[in-house]
C-alpha cells in the first residue's frame, strides 16, 4: 500500500517512481509524538517545519482571549500543514491535537530540494493548497448559510471522502474521534445543538456513530441532507460514493425540519 502522502498528492497528479520513492523517503523520518488534546504548535508560535500527520486527527483553529475557539480545518494522515510556515515569523493560528499525532517535521532545506528535484510533486503541493483553500471557502459557506442539520450532515461528508481518499475507510465505515464540542466549534454551534442534531440526524439513519466509529447507511441520503457537492475537494476516487443527480446542483430542496436553530 502507498504511504498516505503517496495516496494524497496521485489524487492530484501522476507520480513516477522517483517522486513515490522521495515521499517514501519522507514519510519514513523519524516521527514525533504529540499526545492527545496537547497543541503542536500555538498561535504567536515561529514555525521552523512543516508538519506532516502520520497517525491521528489534529486541527487547525483561532481561540478568543475568553476561551471561545473556532477550528477552521482538520488535519488527518497524508494531509501537510499549512505549506506557507516557511514564510510566516509568527504563527497566526494554532495547530492542536485531536488524538495522539505521530507527525513528520519537514525543515526547510529539505523542503526546498523536494520542490527543487520534482516538478510532479511541486505540482500536487500546488494541489493541495488550492484544495485548502477550497475546503476553507466551503466551510465558511457553512458557518454563514447552512442550517444546523445540513452542516454536521456536511461535515460528515466532507470527513468520510478524504479519510476515503487516504485508505483510511472500510466500506462506509470510518474512525470518528471527534467530540460533539470538536464538532461544535467546527460548524459554530453548541454542544447541545450538536447533540440534538446528530440525534435527529441517527433517526433519520443516516448516520450511526458509537464508540468513536462512524457508519454512513445511506451516503447519498447524507449528501442531501447536507447539500453537499464533492467537486470542491477534488478527489479523483469521490466520484464512486457521490451520486451527481441526487447531490449535486440539481438536487431538490431538503424540506424544512424544525431544529431549533435560528
Amino acid at each position: 500500500m502507498p504511504n498516505a502522502l503517496t495516496r494524497r498528492f496521485e489524487e492530484y497528479v501522476v507520480l513516477g517512481d522517483r517522486d513515490r520513492a522521495v515521499l517514501a523517503r519522507i514519510s519514513s523520518l523519524p516521527a514525533r509524538t504529540i499526545s492527545a488534546r496537547r497543541n503542536l504548535i500555538r498561535e504567536g508560535d515561529c514555525p521552523q517545519a512543516v508538519y506532516l500527520i502520520m497517525e491521528g486527527w489534529a486541527c487547525q483553529y483561532r481561540e478568543l482571549d475568553d476561551g471561545r475557539r473556532q477550528i477552521v480545518d482538520f488535519a488527518i494522515p497524508g494531509d501537510l500543514c499549512d505549506l506557507n510556515l516557511f514564510i510566516l515569523d509568527r504563527m497566526d493560528h494554532s495547530i492542536g491535537a485531536i488524538t495522539r499525532l505521530k507527525v513528520v517535521e519537514i525543515g526547510r532545506e529539505t523542503f526546498h530540494k523536494i520542490v527543487a528535484s520534482s516538478p510532479a510533486i511541486t505540482s500536487a503541493l500546488w494541489w493541495q493548497e488550492l484544495v485548502s483553500k477550497s475546503i476553507h471557502r466551503e466551510w465558511i459557506l457553512n458557518v454563514g448559510q447552512r442550517r444546523a442539520l445540513e452542516r454536521i450532515a456536511h461535515l460528515f461528508c466532507e470527513m468520510f471522502l478524504r479519510l476515503e481518499s487516504v485508505g483510511l475507510t472500510e466500506g462506509f465505515c470510518c474512525e470518528w474521534p471527534l467530540t460533539q464540542n470538536d464538532i461544535a466549534d467546527a460548524t459554530g454551534l453548541t454542544a447541545v445543538h450538536v447533540n440534538r442534531t446528530l440525534q435527529q440526524l441517527r433517526q433519520m439513519e443516516l448516520i450511526d456513530l458509537a464508540n468513536r466509529r462512524l457508519k454512513i447507511p445511506d451516503m447519498a441520503g447524507l449528501q442531501i441532507v447536507g447539500r453537499f457537492n464533492a467537486d470542491y475537494l477534488h478527489h479523483h476516487r469521490n466520484a464512486r460514493h457521490t451520486d451527481r443527480t441526487r447531490a449535486g446542483s440539481d438536487f431538490m430542496p431538503v424540506p424544512m425540519v424544525a431544529t431549533g436553530e435560528a
